[in-house]
Parts: C-alpha cells; sequence; structure tokens
C-alpha cells in the first residue's frame, strides 16, 4: 500500500473514505495520489473487504479562499517535467507526469465506471475540474452543493476533455450540451449541474457533516455488498429533497435553444472513422456570427470570445472526439482513443499543450501563441494524426467486481 499526504484514505464503520489534500496546488491529482487511489480501491474492491461504499471528498482547509474538491491533473507538473527532463517525457519516468500517470489515472477512470457492488459517494463541495471530474464522475452518486462549480476547461490548456469525458459527455448530456461544454469549458453551477444531471444531488454544505454520519451508520448497517437493497440512495435522497434546487433556473436550460441550434452534432460511426460530413468548427463558428443582430446576440458574442481564445487546434480535436467516443461500444474502447489523444497532446513538440500551460499557468500573461493560429490551417490530416496509434496503447485494466459501465 502506497501513501501519501495528499490523499487521505480511512475506515467509517463500513464507510471508506477518501479525503483530497493536496491544497497548495488546489487538490490537483499528482502521481503519488494517483498510486495510493489506486491502492486503496485494491484492498476496498477485494472480495473479503468490509467497505459497503466509498465517500470521496476534500479534506478541510480553513485557509481555503474558497471550497475545493479537484482542480484536475497537475498539468503544470507535466509543463515542468517536460521542460526539465526533454527527451525522456512519457518514457515512464517515476514521478514525472508521464505516458504512467494518463494510463493509471485511466485506469481508476475505468474501474470506478465498472464497480458494480461498492457505490462511490462523491462530495462536490468546491471547484470540480479535469481529473476532479474522472475520480467522481465516474462514480454513482454525485453531490452538489451550493459551493459546486464543474468545468472542463482544457481546450484553453492546448488539451482536450478527458478522463472518459468524451464518453460520457454524449450519452448524459443531450442535444448540443456535449459540444459546448466540450469546447466551452463552461462553468456549471449548482443548477446546471441538476439540470443536466451530473449531480444526482443537491445538498447544502451545512449539512454535509450530518449526512457523512448518516452513511457511516448505513454503510454499518449494509451488511454485504452483494445485497440488492441501496441505504444509501434512500439517504441521499432525504437530503436532498430537504433544499431542493430549481433546474429552471439553470444558464444551460435557459439557453437550451441556441445551444441545440449551434452545437448539435451527431456521431460517427466508429472511433476509426476517418473524414468528416459531420458539423465542422468552422460551421459552430459561423453560425454563432449570424446571430450577432438577434436577441441571442449576447450569448453569440460571449461564446465566440470565449472560442477564439481557445487552441484552434484542440478546438477541432475535442469535436472530432466527441464524434467518436459517441460511436464507442464502450468506457473502454473510448478511454483507448483518449490517451492516444493525450499522448500526441503532450509528447509531442509541436502541440500546444506546452504554451497554453505557460500562458495560463506558469507566466500568467493569458496570451498564448497557438500554432496553427486559426481554425482554417488545422487541417483534417494533422487532426487525425492525434488519432493514430501510440507505441503502449492504455489497455483495460483486470475486472474488479463488475463489468458494465454505468455511463
Amino acid at each position: 500500500m502506497r501513501f501519501t499526504t495528499k490523499l487521505l484514505p480511512s475506515l467509517s464503520g463500513n464507510l471508506g473514505v477518501l479525503q483530497l489534500n493536496n491544497p497548495k496546488a488546489l487538490n490537483a491529482l499528482a502521481m503519488d495520489m494517483i498510486d495510493c487511489f489506486s491502492d486503496t480501491l485494491d484492498q476496498w474492491y477485494h472480495p473479503n473487504s468490509q467497505v459497503r461504499a466509498i465517500l470521496l471528498k476534500p479534506a478541510d482547509n480553513e485557509e481555503a479562499k474558497r471550497p475545493i474538491f479537484c482542480a484536475g491533473g497537475n498539468v503544470k507538473a507535466m509543463y515542468e517535467s517536460r521542460m526539465e527532463q526533454e527527451g525522456t517525457h512519457g518514457q515512464g519516468v517515476e514521478g514525472l507526469a508521464t505516458a504512467d500517470f494518463f494510463r493509471k489515472e485511466y485506469n481508476i477512470n475505468y474501474r470506478l465506471a465498472t464497480s458494480k457492488n461498492i457505490p462511490q459517494i462523491s462530495l462536490w463541495n468546491g471547484i470540480v475540474m479535469g481529473g476532479g471530474a474522472g475520480i467522481s464522475v465516474h462514480g454513482k452518486y454525485r453531490v452538489a452543493t451550493e459551493h459546486s462549480l464543474f468545468a472542463m476547461p482544457e481546450t484553453a490548456l492546448g488539451l482536450f476533455p478527458d478522463v472518459g469525458s468524451l464518453y460520457w459527455m454524449p450519452r448524459l448530456f443531450k442535444g448540443g450540451l456535449p459540444a459546448y461544454v466540450a469546447l466551452t469549458g463552461h462553468r456549471l453551477k449548482p443548477e446546471d449541474l441538476m439540470y443536466t444531471g451530473l449531480a444526482t444531488h443537491y445538498v447544502p454544505s451545512e449539512y454535509l457533516e450530518e449526512l457523512e454520519k448518516a452513511l457511516v451508520d448505513a454503510s454499518v448497517v449494509a451488511k454485504t455488498a452483494q445485497e440488492t437493497f441501496d441505504p444509501f440512495a434512500a439517504i441521499l435522497m432525504k437530503f436532498h429533497e430537504m433544499t431542493p434546487v430549481d433546474p429552471s433556473d439553470s444558464f444551460l436550460a435557459k439557453q437550451r435553444k441556441v445551444i441545440d441550434d449551434v452545437f448539435t452534432i451527431a456521431p460517427k460511426t466508429t472511433t476509426t472513422s476517418v473524414g468528416d460530413d459531420n458539423v465542422k468548427m468552422e460551421d459552430i463558428m459561423a453560425k454563432l456570427e449570424t446571430l450577432k443582430s438577434t436577441p441571442n446576440e449576447q450569448f453569440a458574442c460571449e461564446t465566440l470570445e470565449t472560442l477564439k481564445k481557445a487552441s484552434p487546434t484542440s478546438l477541432k480535436i475535442t469535436l472530432e472526439g466527441l464524434k467518436r467516443g459517441a460511436a464507442a461500444s464502450s468506457l473502454g474502447e473510448d478511454l483507448q482513443m483518449e490517451f492516444r489523444l493525450s499522448q500526441a497532446c503532450t509528447r509531442r513538440k509541436d502541440t500546444d499543450f506546452m504554451e497554453g500551460v505557460r500562458a495560463l499557468l506558469v507566466d500568467k500573461d493569458k496570451n498564448p501563441k497557438w500554432n496553427p493560429s486559426t481554425l482554417e490551417e488545422v487541417t483534417e490530416e494533422m487532426v487525425e494524426s492525434y488519432f493514430g496509434p501510440v507505441e503502449q496503447e492504455w489497455k483495460i485494466p483486470a475486472p474488479t467486481d463488475a463489468t458494465a459501465a454505468k455511463l
């Protein structure tokens, strides 16, 4: 069992509690956290384990300016490893944000999604981004609070929404929502999370301590992991109904028609389909331009401004990835595709990843010099190259306690 102070596993009754405790990095996932998470799942998923459910939450941090669940993977560490270890990046050097990090992270995403008998309950009390979504959205229950703020902002960094996002977004979201959320990195508030179904419950933060105690009591009552009755569902619903959230207040609900009109795309036939007679990124931009002199002008202008700041290459591979992810036969097939994309984005010298992280997280000048700098310069051949095979492919990990993904 590998340990780190950045991730704190413990048992309370028969409830396995995992606390994210990396506040200096906004609880961003580091390699030692991934290793500890994996080893903890090995123990708690074991047939002889007494754990009946997993509670994932941020550790208490009174110094934080606002609550943080997990701000994603530590992409700044990836940047620094490239700067310090040029030529060895991605070759399995322990401690670096390499191919090993993505491989291990995706293993956890897959195991959480395919664990049938040990439900995970994630308390989204704060910011949830990138890798933070990966370690929680694949679980059975996601609890929003008034502090919840969810986003997949990768296109602004020269990356793409990964950790299974290209699979679950087209299935959980409908109409134009998958492309809109993935391309713009739009920040979802609690009412958006309830409107989309991304959060399964809403509980004000003042009741979280009481909720956790009730979950601990339920874990003791749940004598076997295989019993059909789920006591956790009833408890979560009880707390959820205490302070209901109106999904109609959601920004996404209010803008749904225009989002669907502009961003709805169709899936590819397979994850390896070449060519595209579907909606292109240029089509989306053109539709937004036509809305400038309409009642939807503000939405169009704000969305165009956001998209024009993003990496043109990231926008195109994300849109293509959504089409292929929608066609994937399983989460495993999608993660194999996403692993290829992750390696192309982070290991090539000619990609936008290094520049995006430099501009937003290192120098913080917020003025990335994308290459290519326009959508028109990003050809289909360039996009296709990101989906090509890599030397060491991601492989589906051995089954734990189930085989069917929930998303």
